[in-house]
């Protein structure tokens, strides 16, 4: 039985209460405390890490993400950092240089945003994409992940013709000789997406192991992710499986994504339902979409958009579907989520959460992810029933560029009100979505308690009211994320019992102005009693 001891270390136990020791046995922690109360515990075979007084947190838990995805993103054209459309043109050609992919390859991009585009602050287009390549398909996601743009190839390859119509829950644009300008929204997007969704069970091995793996760098222990999807299920499933039989560095919470009630239906018949599992992977709640992206205007709005009133957003599920799914997976005693990012898309789960919530209890933990735009009544609904609320502070990075010019000032100043679901008392748990946004929690971290972007503005911070301190922000990236998936009682905490999920940090983030956050390295991260990271040099 492997035991390590811990000392010179300064140990977050909880709000006030710091420890100098742990140590750990078979891949749970059995003693926190002094550094004499704690060596009198361990074996005299015990290994011993000095921490050199360094600050030590529980593994961070991203309580929703990608992991999957986050694997492809890293291995695909990162259009995250692109200023301008001549930078996107710069660097895809520069990785199909890079790179030289067999002829006709499908070349998959992430992460651009046109908001950050110095030339022409517009959306990409096919004809765009068709300067770069026409060799190539291309098919390139919005920074949100509910937009994208497809050159002539991508479009030809998936069988996309000129006389395609939008379903009701997407668009399709045209330019202005009415020819399809390669931009896709939500469910118009699935001809696209299935192209990128084609790995083999050997590929999407290869893909998790590279999310992992930066996940591990991040010190993030255990992810919420939703890569279980209609088609595809069994063949990431068989990709998890045999990574979780060959040491795996992240513990999986499933989130399955079924808007089909005949294939949720087929998912549960297999006894894929909440809770099925064990401590490195485990089935977790069933994941719904009702609305799209703030930043490519398709979040569901209770009123039009202040910057364009022709639309209120798009949805992506009827309330009728959305309360059937509901019932559904309440009546298999499964957990939900669902993404809900406008005022309009909130108050359609809420009202679909109450039809199965009827006691003011919320004993499948029923959330949902993202709430962003509120106003106070909106956020005192989550009370009724104690619904979750699985949130992401380093949206602010980007939204609070465009949330009063996407909705209003008034309606802006009562959102992303982190500050006000902790006071209420709402669960409120961190994730990123990666990729989102990248897996970093430190980042996250620095947005949540100082409301800023990652680039210190604005002086002040987004109103302020709603920053979290530290002691809370980081509660919510572990105890919170561990209640999120019924396991509060043996993660998210460094107490005696709990599993071996720690990072040591190489900066105390409980002493340090929040607005220095950021300096702050991920030294190593423990994974189930052994390190599955050392960063060099640390």
């Amino acid at each position: 039985m492997s035991s390590t001891l811990i000392t010179n270390a300064h140990i977050y136990v909880e709000r006030g209460r710091f420890a100098e020791a742990l140590l750990v046995r078979n891949g749970f922690i059995r003693a926190v405390g002094t550094e004499a109360e704690v060596r009198a515990a361990a074996p005299a075979d015990a290994k011993v890490f000095d921490a050199g007084g360094r600050t030590i947190v529980p593994g961070f838990i991203d309580s929703h993400q990608h992991l999957h995805n986050t694997g492809v993103a890293l291995s695909s054209v990162q259009l995250q950092h692109a200023t301008s459309i001549a930078d996107v043109k710069r660097i895809t050609r520069e990785f199909i240089e890079r790179r030289r992919p067999a002829p006709g390859t499908l070349l998959h991009g992430m992460g651009w945003n046109q908001d950050y585009f110095t030339d022409e602050a517009r959306m990409l287009t096919r004809a765009d994409l068709d300067e770069i390549t026409t060799d190539y398909p291309l098919v390139f996601e919005r920074a949100c992940g509910h937009m994208l743009t497809a050159n002539s190839a991508a479009l030809a390859r998936a069988g996309v013709s000129e006389d395609i119509t939008a379903p009701e829950s997407g668009s399709i644009g045209r330019d202005a000789s009415g020819r399809l300008d390669g931009i896709f929204t939500e469910n118009a997007r699935a001809p696209l997406l299935a192209l990128l969704r084609s790995h083999t069970v050997e590929e999407n091995v290869e893909l998790i192991r590279t999310a992992m793996r930066h996940a591990a760098e991040c010190g993030v222990t255990s992810v919420h992710t939703c890569d279980l999807r209609p088609g595809s299920w069994r063949n990431m499933l068989a990709a998890y499986n045999r990574v979780m039989d060959d040491r795996p560095l992240v513990r999986i919470y499933h989130q399955a994504n079924f808007h089909d009630p005949l294939q949720y239906r087929e998912f549960l018949a297999e006894g894929c339902v909440t809770g099925r599992g064990n401590g490195m992977h485990r089935f977790g709640p069933l994941k719904l979409f009702v609305d799209g992206s703030l930043g490519a205007r398709t979040a569901l709005m209770r009123e039009p958009y202040h910057d364009d009133p022709t639309t209120s957003g798009i949805a992506t599920l009827t309330p009728e579907k959305l309360h059937e799914l509901v019932v559904m997976a309440n009546g298999h005693n499964c957990s939900i989520v669902t993404h809900a990012i406008g005022d309009g898309a909130i108050e359609r789960v809420l009202d679909a959460y109450d039809s199965v919530c009827t006691t003011g209890m919320n004993p499948l933990r029923l959330g949902i992810v993202h709430v962003q735009i509120t106003d106070r009544p909106l956020v005192e609904r989550f009370l009724k029933n104690r619904i979750l609320a699985l949130v992401q502070p380093i949206f602010l990075h980007y939204d609070t560029k465009i949330v009063e010019e996407r909705v209003g000032a008034e309606l802006a100043g009562t959102s992303y009100a982190f500050g006000t679901m902790k006071r209420l008392g709402i669960h409120m748990s961190f994730g990123t979505d990666s990729p989102i946004e990248d897996m970093n929690p430190i980042d996250n971290l620095y947005c949540a308690v100082n409301r800023r972007r990652l680039t210190g503005e604005p002086e002040g911070g987004f109103h302020p009211e709603e920053c979290l301190d530290i002691y809370d922000a980081v509660d919510a990236y572990t105890t919170e994320g561990a209640f999120a998936s019924f396991e509060e009682n043996i993660k998210g905490r460094l107490r005696p019992g709990f599993y071996a999920d720690l990072v040591v940090l190489s900066e105390d983030i409980f002493s340090i102005d929040p607005l220095e956050l950021r300096r702050t390295k991920i030294d190593r991260t423990m994974m189930g009693g052994e390190f599955v990271f050392i960063r060099e040099g640390a």
